[in-house]
């Protein structure tokens, strides 16, 4: 994806821009009668450049890559200002996935994980053939499909400064997103197991504070001396600077099943960024919350998503995940005015209050079919729009 480089637009409220925003998602490639992952990622890439009409609106050289997985594709998005035209990228990505793996006799679903009982077979490339060697069965089991949030920010100071003051607001977004309660063919009685797999590895989750760029990079170095790590690549906090861009990657999420979910996750986002970034300017300190309770906050998002207490991120106790929802919406709302986001976000998250998440939607699916297999079939037309939201 690309976006581009450092402005320096030294942004204030009373001049707002729009910062750019770029969306990865990671879709799980599966047999549209059986519901299984198929490990056929090489052959999707191969079909979507043999066939110059997938692509996404012009706007990738690269329209998808591959991941750890051979079950899994990753598309993303261009830089985009608007969410309208976010929308449509996301939109778009996620069709030209489903017409290139139905090329090879697949679908794509949006789904963070299989509910169908699968044994991963890892991409056959140098790194990923070392973190299966590395890592053993945590590499082996990462089929897990996460929804990455890219925003521009002006410098890497501002990046670390937002970095700083975002932390104790990514657990409700796992909420809001949590799409992976079925694992190996069982309800976990998760939200988002994907979140509990992902926590494998040795670099992923909550971080503490970096105070500066300077802080930020002597982290990194500490961890990748370590030798606990093979490269930069796994430094998996749950929100970091990017390697590639400029921007700020907010890597929390699930990814969802409806794209509206997607647009509202990435809106959120950037209000975040907006909000944390005027607050720095403003000489405002983050909230030194300590780790290990972030740590609890992102466990009890991911244990039970929007069905139960979550962890609020200002008095640090227990609350109705709704009254958690609505205290990062009124934190947010000055930043979604000066955006002209706020009605829009309002009417996304109002539609996925009402529907639920991603899990509860699977587990409807599931208790109305007793199969794991028709959560996958009904999926595939949810990815593709060809299905409306219930």
């Amino acid at each position: 994806m690309y976006l581009p480089g450092y402005g320096g637009h030294n942004r204030t409220v009373a001049q707002h821009e729009l910062r750019t925003i770029g969306v990865e998602e990671e879709l799980l490639l599966v047999d549209p009668v059986s519901g299984a992952p198929q490990a056929v990622s090489g052959a999707v890439i191969r079909y979507a450049k043999d066939h110059a009409g997938v692509t996404l609106s012009g706007k990738r050289a690269e329209p998808f890559e591959t991941e750890l997985q051979r079950e899994q594709l990753e598309t993303g998005t261009a830089p985009c200002a608007s969410l309208a035209d976010l929308a449509d990228d996301i939109r778009g990505g996620r069709q030209a996935a489903a017409e290139a793996a139905r090329g090879v006799g697949a679908a794509v679903v949006a789904l963070a994980t299989s509910p169908v009982t699968v044994h991963p077979s890892i991409t056959p490339s140098l790194r990923y053939r070392r973190m299966a060697y590395a890592y053993a069965q945590t590499a082996d089991e990462q089929l897990t499909c996460g929804c990455h949030v890219h925003v521009n920010v002006d410098s890497p100071d501002e990046g670390v400064a937002v970095l700083d003051r975002i932390r104790p607001w990514l657990p409700p977004l796992l909420a809001l997103s949590a799409n992976s309660p079925f694992w190996q063919g069982r309800d976990t009685g998760y939200h988002s197991w994907r979140q509990q797999v992902w926590g494998r590895w040795p670099s992923s989750g909550p971080t503490e504070l970096f105070e500066s760029a300077k802080g930020y990079r002597t982290a990194v170095e500490a961890m990748l001396d370590s030798g606990a790590l093979l490269d930069e690549g796994m430094i998996y906090f749950d929100a970091r600077l990017s390697r590639h861009y400029p921007t700020v990657e907010v890597r929390i999420s699930d990814v969802c099943l409806h794209a509206d979910d997607t647009v509202l996750i990435a809106a959120l986002v950037r209000a975040m960024v907006d909000t944390a970034a005027q607050a720095w300017r403003a000489g405002i300190p983050p909230d030194r919350v300590r780790t290990d309770l972030l740590k609890l906050a992102v466990w009890r998002a991911s244990r039970s998503g929007l069905l139960d207490d979550l962890v609020h991120p200002v008095t640090r106790r227990p609350a109705p995940a709704q009254a958690v929802v609505q205290a990062l919406l009124d934190h947010l709302t000055p930043a979604l005015t000066a955006s002209g986001d706020l009605d829009t976000v309002r009417r996304l998250l109002r539609r996925l209050l009402e529907r639920g998440n991603g899990a509860q939607w699977q587990r409807h699916v599931y208790t109305r079919a007793r199969d794991v297999r028709a959560i996958v079939s009904e999926a595939i037309a949810q990815t593709s729009g060809t299905a409306e939201e219930p």
